[in-house]
């Protein structure tokens, strides 16, 4: 099982322990990641909001020089998984926009290149019976509160390979096969405010606080991610977080990926966890996990 693969400008810089454990986890389930050459920026968020034909001659470019012989494409990054599916079904529905593409980019493409969340391939193509098979130190007496955002899912045209946008359940039945215990709350799908982020960075703080203070009600020991946008504004603004709000909270906010990894016995050091804000170290000891 071989798949070309795009780290997008994430996971090359801010969350290298989305590329990480990523890679770390796919290895240990023998599943093949070749990175796609010469990538370019998907231009999220500026593109699609400055130049409709930009917002698709990024991506195109991109999904032009996929291996053919590659089974699809895995796109960790939620927006960079979106606005890739939104070029493909634009482009499959559009001549117009082919063309202006192919003018743009030099090459015919006609978006028909799979593109898939590596959640999608745990989950929907490896299987979780193969993921069981796998596990090694399973992730026992670990409270988990799966976060999927407000993309992942949505809009269910464009990603549809969870049964329901609004109350997903694809990352807790990959914790549940990890042997974890996942937490049952209403907040998995509200948005964190990560595009507003250095704009309207107050209203990011309190849509971040609502979830860290659902997931705390819940005695989550930690929540899961899938989108390093949403990691990045859970995990790093805490501090900013408990000192509007005079809340403590020391939640870890981890990707799904390193959830894998640490059941498939692979050490924390190498799935990155030592570079959150939060550090789960205590966590994971607590855990018999590290």
């Amino acid at each position: 099982m071989k798949y070309a693969y795009y780290p997008g400008c994430s996971l090359h810089s801010t969350a290298k322990e989305f590329d990480m454990s990523t890679k770390a986890a796919f290895r240990g389930l023998g599943i093949g990641l070749e990175e796609v050459q010469d990538w370019v920026c998907c231009g999220a968020s500026s593109a699609h909001m400055t130049s409709e034909i930009l917002s698709h001659v990024l991506p195109a470019k991109t999904l032009a020089g996929v291996d053919r012989d590659a089974k699809g494409v895995v796109v960790p990054c939620i927006a960079c998984y979106s606005r890739f599916r939104i070029t493909n079904a634009a482009l499959q529905e559009d001549p117009e926009l082919r063309a202006q593409v192919k003018s743009a980019v030099g090459v015919t493409y006609e978006g028909k290149i799979p593109v898939v969340h590596p959640l999608d391939v745990v989950v929907n193509d490896y299987g979780l019976d193969a993921v069981r098979e796998k596990v090694s130190k399973e992730l026992t007496g670990l409270r988990v509160a799966s976060y999927y955002g407000c993309l992942l899912t949505r809009p269910p045209e464009i990603n549809s390979f969870d049964d329901d946008p609004e109350n997903p359940t694809s990352m807790d039945d990959l914790a549940t096969a990890l042997g974890a215990e996942v937490v049952d709350w209403p907040y998995k799908t509200e948005c964190c405010g990560a595009s507003l982020s250095f704009t309207r960075t107050d209203i990011a703080l309190r849509l971040s606080h609502d979830i860290l203070t659902m997931a705390a009600d819940e005695d989550a020991d930690c929540i899961a991610v899938a989108c390093p946008m949403c990691q990045s504004n859970l995990d790093l603004r805490q501090r900013a977080i408990n000192r509007k709000y005079g809340t403590s909270f020391d939640i870890p906010i981890v990707y799904f990926t390193q959830l894998i990894g640490l059941a498939l016995g692979i050490a924390p050091r190498e799935l990155g966890l030592h570079l959150h804000s939060v550090n789960p170290k205590n966590l994971l000891k607590k855990k018999a996990l590290a």
